[in-house]
């Protein structure tokens, strides 16, 4: 049955439709495929009874014709989603064995068209970090190696259990989020497709929160198809979040094979940098070809904040998550490490729940925010992000209807290999993507190449406002013309 876990979504649908297998058979074999791979960590909670459970309801509905978009399809959840009377801790110890009593929004919009859960998956902290290593359940491993090497990668970050379960066939699917790059890095490093939507276009409700103004809900699957499969679900107003946009969602799978033709793809001189890999350069150079092939125009564009981008992030991230992780104070929910004072509570519950890499943002973030610094910081900050926001405006008022960039400044990384000494060198993965955040764009990331190590690479597609649909039909244009990787199978 392990056959029935190659298939993308849009293939698995097709076969439940006719009867080929039921979902308990495509459940059944990813669960399977889940226990084979615990030695990837990418799932840090199975939940086979309740997949099991939700597979034979949808099989039922099935058989009455009453299957939604979804129906059985088997997917992975990042443990950042609150999902109803099952754990939800955003890697972090601090929230302990928490179990949520509510579903987050995204979550209840896929089972309510009929997808399984499978369980909760591997992320780094409180989504904070690049490379999947800053979990408390520890590193998640990719399933992609370097040809002839068998040294453990990183698949990315945050969202790496969600880009690993999926390129090593665990699941058809997987919910992620991304808040400066945490979608599209992992996707790039794992040659799985990453969709990070227009800020507003997925609920945050029930979705822990790093730093409000960048989160954003989004997909990780197999193919651009399948990524546009479950953005329909994932996508939709919800009055529950106040910054969530009230439009109507379009069908985002039927812009898959639209033509390109005569739209102008925008090629950013600024994200040329110095000592960029001669392979990531070949390979943008490549993907513009591509575009040119299929009828699009390439032109140059300029984004002249670019260079502030990673800066002003790490001052407005920050300052956002020391804000909103002040609710973990050992009182209410998660765990509690005794005082003598309501002081001493709170900093032995923080010094022993949160770590390294949290403690170093919420101490940079309350410092910017702090009196005398806030000014010079964090309301810069905020101004240089309006005017990153304004290169944008630019370039697409000039009738720009996307930009092509690379989507990492390399391939996977080792496990241990970056950030020890010096976490700026860690921050610095996020150069391409933190820009699409700050601006509150949609960005999608495609499996473009490999590196001569045989590891995957990515290009990035950058959308207008709420123009997802044009970037699932050029982002097919680069699947089809780059072709589909998997990794070989070692675990």
């Amino acid at each position: 049955m392990t056959d029935l876990t190659s298939m993308t979504i849009a293939e698995a649908k097709a076969g439940l439709a006719n009867k080929s297998f039921t979902s308990l058979e495509l459940t059944d074999a990813h669960l399977a495929a889940i226990e084979a791979a615990r030695s990837l960590n990418a799932f840090i909670l199975e939940t086979p009874d309740q997949a099991r459970a939700m597979a034979r309801a949808i099989d039922a509905k099935i058989i009455k014709g009453e299957g939604g978009p979804l129906a059985g399809i088997p997917l992975g959840i990042k443990d950042l989603f609150a999902t109803k009377d099952v754990r939800t801790t955003a890697c972090s110890k601090i929230l302990g064995n928490f179990v949520p009593p509510y579903e987050s929004t995204v979550t209840s919009q896929l089972w309510r068209d009929g997808a399984v859960m499978l369980g909760k998956l591997n992320n780094d902290e409180f989504a904070m970090g690049s490379s999947n290593e800053t979990s408390c359940f520890g590193p998640v491993v990719n399933p992609w190696r370097r040809e002839g090497s068998n040294t453990t990668l990183v698949p990315g970050g945050s969202s790496g259990g969600s880009a690993s379960a999926v390129a090593a066939l665990l699941c058809m699917g997987a919910t992620a989020t991304d808040t400066g790059g945490s979608i599209r890095q992992p996707a790039a490093f794992t040659a799985t497709v990453g969709v990070k939507p227009t800020y507003g276009r997925c609920s945050r409700w029930g979705i822990v929160a790093f730093a409000s103004s960048l989160d954003q809900a989004g997909p990780i699957a197999r193919t651009v198809r399948d990524s546009a499969i479950l953005m329909r679900s994932m996508a939709g107003h919800d009055p529950k979040d106040t910054t969530s946009v009230d439009r109507t969602v379009p069908d985002y799978e039927a812009a898959i094979g639209k033509s390109v033709k005569g739209m102008k793809i925008g090629i950013p001189k600024e994200y040329r940098l110095d000592g960029m890999p001669a392979e990531i350069e070949k390979l943008w150079t490549e993907g513009a070809a591509w575009l040119k092939a299929a009828g699009a125009e390439l032109v140059e564009v300029s984004l002249p904040h670019t260079k502030y981008a990673l800066p002003a992030y790490y001052i407005v991230a920050p300052a956002e998550a020391s804000s909103n992780l002040a609710r973990y104070d050992g009182v209410r929910y998660g765990l509690r490490v005794p005082g003598r004072s309501i002081g001493e509570l709170y900093q032995n519950t923080r010094a022993e729940g949160f770590g390294d890499e949290v403690r170093r943002r919420v101490m940079i973030g309350t410092y910017v925010l702090s009196a005398g610094y806030y000014d010079a910081y964090y309301l810069r900050a905020q101004k240089v992000r309006t005017l990153i926001k304004k290169d944008f405006e630019d370039c697409f008022a000039k009738g720009v209807s996307a930009i092509l960039t690379p989507a990492t400044p390399s391939a996977a990384f080792g496990v241990g290999e970056k950030g020890g000494a010096d976490p700026v060198e860690m921050y610095l993965n996020d150069i391409f993507t933190v820009t699409v955040n700050m601006a509150g764009l949609p960005g999608i990331a495609v499996p473009a190449g490999k590196d001569a190590q045989g590891l995957p690479l990515g290009l990035q597609l950058i959308g207008r406002p709420f123009d997802e649909e044009t970037l699932f039909s050029l982002g097919e244009v680069v699947e089809q013309a780059a072709g589909r990787f998997t990794p070989q199978r070692w675990w």
